[in-house]
Parts: C-alpha cells; structure tokens; sequence
C-alpha cells in the first residue's frame, strides 16, 4: 500500500492535534491540583492515562517534517512542565495527609493513655453499705 505524501501530512496534522488536546487535559489537571479539587484532578487523570496510551499507539512510525518535530517537541516539553508542578501539588497534599494521619494516631495514642476504662473506677458507695466503719 502506497501512501500519498498527502494522506502523511494529514495523518501528522491529526498526531499534532492529539498532542494538543493532550496538553489542554494536562492544563486542565494542573488547574485541579492548583486549587486543590483532588476528586475532579483523579478524574482528569484517568483520561489523561488513556490519552497517553492511545497517542503511544498512533505515534509509533509516524513521519513528521523538521516544523512538526519542533511543534511536537514543544507540545510534549509543556506537557511534562505541567506534569512535574501536578506531581510537586501531589506530593505536597500527600505530606498533608501523611501528617493529619500522623496527629490523628497520636491523638488517639492519648486519649487511649488517658482515658480509664469505667471498669477501672472503684465507686466506693456501692461496695461499702452506708453506717459501715
């Protein structure tokens, strides 16, 4: 099967295109993990996955002239920019949760040295009959 230089461009265009739609998932993810809407960002994160997966999938042999390798280049460099400061906003709220997890147990650890178990207190007034010595 003999491809038209045509048919390449277009299939190049198209890759393009998917590595842009890509960068706007991973501006999107990056403005979850800024204002810190963890739910919505797993969300982003799970198509992103796919994005990923099935732009492995299409790239694989495709021939790109010297402007598209730059334009793929740079799509790809802000792309991992983006992907790094994600990583440094889940790095940073898994900290946080690792020391609320952290003072919570110690709260706990506390209160249980602290607190006596009501079958420890002696109610004397109900071993001792009233009028006894």
């Amino acid at each position: 099967m003999t491809r038209h230089p045509e048919s390449g461009a277009g299939e190049a265009e198209r890759l393009l295109a998917c590595y842009e739609a890509l960068l706007e998932r991973s501006t999107r993810m990056l403005a979850k993990a800024r204002d810190e809407a963890w739910e919505a960002l797993i969300e982003e994160e799970s198509h992103y996955v796919l994005e990923v997966e099935r732009l492995a999938r299409e790239d694989q042999g495709q021939a790109l002239d010297t402007a598209q390798r730059e334009r793929k280049a740079s799509l790809l460099e802000q792309i991992l920019e983006q992907d790094m400061e994600v990583r440094r906003h889940l790095v940073a709220r898994r900290d946080e949760l690792g020391e609320l997890i952290g003072s919570s147990r110690r709260k706990r650890d506390l209160e249980r040295a602290y607190r006596h178990p009501e079958s420890a207190v002696i109610e004397a007034w109900k071993r001792f009959p009233e009028g006894t010595p």
